[in-house]
């Protein structure tokens, strides 16, 4: 019996990916959707040569794996992206899987050159970035800090967002864009946008 319970603790050990020296723990394995799962149209997520590839009708996949139960309160999270021209997609934080567009957490925005002015590393309708930081076809990596209701975005080092949540009555109607804890998610958000992610790892902070 001592035997069973220590090879299913291994098992369960074995279930999420270890973080490296630095605490920062793949989220992503570059060969699979292993960990995640989309809401409708699964066909907009493929991966290819170790990168995940965004195409298709609109679809948002969620990150449902073992790390921290999918479940992320302050972390730093980072992923490599590349645009193609007049692409449009997002990240969101502290969300949770539904149907549709997620009504749950803060939607990160990326686009470079799609028509929307509201262009990546914005916190998209709570503080927009209108000036695009970085150029379809060339690789950039993002990074998302959240500590308590304080919430930096950065492109290649540089900080696009330094932004902290205060009580705002003007969206008190839809608590859902709120600070709190939930899951990641990437958005498929039309046929016409192409975007390519690879490299997803979130560092769990206290």
């Amino acid at each position: 019996m001592k035997k069973t319970l220590l090879a299913l603790g291994l098992s369960i050990a074995c279930l999420a990916p270890a973080a490296d020296k630095d605490g920062w723990i793949s989220l992503f394995d570059g060969k699979s959707l292993a960990g995640w799962k989309a809401n409708e149209a699964p066909d907009t997520f493929k991966v290819e040569n170790g990168e995940l590839i965004v195409k298709g009708p609109r679809a948002h996949l969620f990150y449902v794996g073992d790390v921290q139960g999918a479940k992320f309160k302050n972390f730093e999270l980072k992923l490599d992206i590349s645009t193609r021209p007049k692409a449009n997609s997002g990240v969101y934080f502290h969300t949770e899987f539904g149907p549709g567009w997620p009504a749950k957490g803060y939607e990160v925005q990326v686009n470079n050159t799609h028509g929307d002015p509201k262009k990546t590393a914005g916190l998209y309708n709570v503080k927009d970035n209108l000036e695009a930081p970085a150029k379809d076809g060339e690789w950039f990596t993002m990074t998302i800090k959240v500590v308590g209701k304080h919430v930096t975005t950065s492109v290649n080092g540089k900080v696009i967002v330094d932004y902290t949540e205060e009580e705002q009555p003007q969206r008190k109607s839809n608590p859902g864009r709120l600070i709190g804890s939930g899951t990641f998610a990437i958005q498929g958000h039309d046929p016409g946008s192409v975007i390519h992610y690879k490299n997803i790892f979130v560092k769990p902070l206290p």
